[in-house]
């Protein structure tokens, strides 16, 4: 194809609406980078810990059509009893910007993300996105230093995760250099929700949480929802034979509605593995594996959402709730609600992963939100004791 035939393909094609409509594993390797260019690493210092095989393995592109991110940043850290490597995306804010700083939900990986940073980034040019791999998802590792202590292979309970999330934003802090925290904005997916809340809650992030954002979750569905969660996972495939049959499997159960999102955060969410023939004369086979095992979570469903509502509403910041339905509020939080005390904002087109199936909406929001809730141009009034010196 010519330059300028080239030329007139992109034309046309900017008029069309924001997710194409064509097969996936007919998209070009250059248009396979759409939805990921704001969501690029900072440059690994020699104090971090790099995993050198995933460099291998960062093509910009597979042959399916999938967007293999290239790496980013891991920070080593010796907790009692474990050892945690955490898997971070970084984009540090500009000028004074906000750092946006999201967590996935159970199940899900930090490019859960990675569209909406994108769209955001065209709204507020100068803010930040930091977004981690949970412990036990995407490639985030823990190891048992002293395993006798507890068998457990992954700790999942609240009061980590929300350690882990804190720990998290102060490694970033002293690896790019910050004397002091830029405002945050805190926005978690799910479980998300409820480790940004907790975070909130907690007063540890002090005058530097401007506010946080909880999407589609609220305490009284999330609880009821749980007892048929074993069912749901029964009934999900549990592997696939490529990444490509993957995300062809999300978009027809409508896991996740965006096309675009599908293939850029689907990928993360599995592990490769051969199995041997039962013969053991035939080739090995290759299929791919959810990275996280949801039912092993079990024993952690209820702690993570009993007490959200109330937590949701009594921690101090700026408050935004994005559902998918308005079905989803309970009376506490539809209280609430009525007493101002949120902003509530509803997508009925999304599925439960809102902020995939309508990122440009969410980074919408998101972006009228954190402007509301900035105080960088705030001038306060000087004080009484100050005027009478003066």
């Amino acid at each position: 194809m010519s330059e300028l035939q080239r030329s007139f393909a992109r034309a046309k094609l900017a008029g069309l609406p924001f997710e194409p409509p064509i097969p996936i594993n007919d998209l070009s390797d250059e248009e396979d980078q759409d939805g990921l260019d704001e969501l690029r690493p900072l440059p690994e210092r020699s104090s971090l810990d790099d995993d050198s095989s995933s460099a291998s393995s960062a093509s910009s592109a597979s042959s399916t059509g999938t967007i293999r991110p290239s790496p980013k940043l891991y920070f080593k850290t010796h907790r009692p009893h474990e050892t945690v490597t955490y898997h971070v995306y970084v984009l540090p804010p500009e000028e004074k910007g906000p750092l946006l700083v999201t967590h996935h939900g159970a199940g899900s990986s930090g490019l859960s993300f990675a569209l909406f940073a994108s769209e955001i980034r065209k709204i507020i040019p100068k803010c930040g996105i930091l977004s981690l791999d949970a412990r036990g998802h995407g490639e985030t590792s823990v190891i048992r230093t002293e395993p006798e202590v507890e068998d457990e292979n992954i700790h999942l309970t609240l009061e980590i995760l929300s350690q882990d999330l804190l720990e998290v934003i102060h490694l970033t802090q002293k690896h790019i250099g910050w004397p002091q925290l830029p405002d945050l904005v805190l926005i978690g997916h799910s479980l998300g929700g409820a480790v940004v809340t907790d975070l909130a809650l907690s007063g540890r992030l002090g005058a530097a949480l401007l506010g946080y954002a909880v999407l589609d979750v609220v305490e009284g569905s999330a609880i009821d929802a749980l007892q048929s969660m074993q069912q749901y996972l029964l009934k999900r495939p549990n592997s696939f034979t490529s990444t490509q049959a993957a995300i062809e499997w999300h978009i027809r159960s409508r896991t996740i509605r965006s096309q675009t999102s599908a293939r850029i955060s689907v990928p993360s969410l599995l592990r490769q593995v051969s199995t041997s023939s039962t013969s053991g004369s035939g080739p090995n086979t290759t299929s791919f594996v959810w990275r996280t095992n949801l039912s092993e979570t079990e024993r952690y469903w209820s702690e993570w959402f009993t007490g959200l509502s109330s937590k949701f509403l009594s921690a101090k910041g700026g408050k935004l709730l994005i559902l998918a339905g308005t079905d989803r509020l309970d009376k506490e939080l539809m209280i609430g609600q009525m007493q101002g005390k949120y902003q509530l904002q509803v997508f009925p087109e999304a599925g439960h992963f809102v902020h995939e199936d309508c990122a440009a909406k969410t980074a919408q929001v998101m972006a009228e939100f954190v402007r509301r809730n900035d105080r960088s141009g705030l001038v306060l009034p000087p004080k009484v004791g100050d005027m009478l010196k003066a």
